[in-house]
């Protein structure tokens, strides 16, 4: 085995022999977690795994994730913002961009992340490929933190393979009448720890929190929105994500969207990520 590949995979059954990479490799001495969850999460699932990641990152704690739509490239962006270290594990070549969404996550894991898999390069994104990867996430992880799932879902594969590997699974609670939801909240009825903030995950790793509030950038936490920009971000949330649906839904003029998306995007309320905008501020 070289002495490259990544520590926390050895000895573990079924990882593959050799890996592909990109950027930086995983540093085995470091606490990680990987962040899993919905792609076609809603506004308070990407909210929180960007709140999970930026704060976790802060702490000196690796983001592990796959850069799927949704909650992985949430995890991604925050760990990145926060200036802290992340790796990607793809369900195709590293030189493969999958999703086309996650162009922006792509470029900037290959600048100050990491990107790896075990299918070489050219390898397009078969469908059997992504559960199979799975067992990479979890194995680069010593906790897998589920932020929002369906009830049959891959991220719950990926929980029962950490638990094969001997790691911690914890999960964000939801509401109950929420679909998305029904997995999280399963894992935690199943005796899986619950993530009520970043500090159960670092109280799970025995870290301690290195600072007060770390929640989310301060830049995009004490904001004033005009009622215009209010009613961008409650669409955002929703699950309208594009320029020309936010457009349609709310009505709003689309030049007029464009204008208030920039001096959202300016504030640190709202983030883009492959022509899809994300809302980082709470709103009550």
């Amino acid at each position: 085995m070289e002495p490259e590949y990544p520590r926390k995979m050895c000895g573990l059954e079924g990882m593959p022999g050799g890996i592909y990479t990109l950027g930086k490799l995983p540093d085995g001495s470091r606490k990680s977690v990987a962040i899993v969850g919905a792609r076609l999460c809603t506004g308070y699932g990407s909210e929180q795994a960007y709140r999970f990641a930026y704060a976790l990152a802060r702490a000196g704690v690796e983001i592990i994730s796959g850069m799927a739509q949704g909650i992985d490239s949430c995890a991604h962006e925050g760990a990145l913002d926060a200036g802290g270290s992340t790796t990607a594990v793809l369900g195709c070549g590293v030189d493969v961009c999958y999703p086309a969404s996650a162009r922006r996550t792509y470029a900037r894991l290959k600048e100050s992340g990491g990107i790896l898999s075990e299918y070489p390069c050219g390898e397009p994104p078969l469908a059997f490929h992504f559960p199979e990867r799975n067992r990479i996430i979890s194995a680069l992880a010593d906790v897998v933190l589920v932020v929002e799932a369906r009830r049959r879902s891959g991220s719950l594969i990926t929980a029962d393979l950490a638990l094969d590997q001997g790691r911690s699974v914890l999960a964000v609670p939801g509401r109950v009448t929420d679909k998305l939801s029904e997995g999280c909240n399963w894992l935690i009825s199943q005796g899986a720890g619950i993530a009520r903030g970043p500090e159960d995950v670092l109280a799970e790793l025995g870290l301690e929190e290195t600072g007060s509030n770390q929640d989310l950038p301060q830049n995009g936490m004490h904001i004033a929105l005009t009622p215009e920009e209010r009613i961008i971000c409650l669409a955002i949330r929703r699950g309208v994500r594009t320029r020309n649906a936010l457009a349609d839904d709310t009505g709003i003029p689309f030049p007029r969207v464009n204008e208030l998306l920039t001096r959202l995007q300016l504030s640190g309320a709202v983030a883009a990520s492959g022509g899809e905008f994300q809302c980082r501020i709470p709103l009550k």
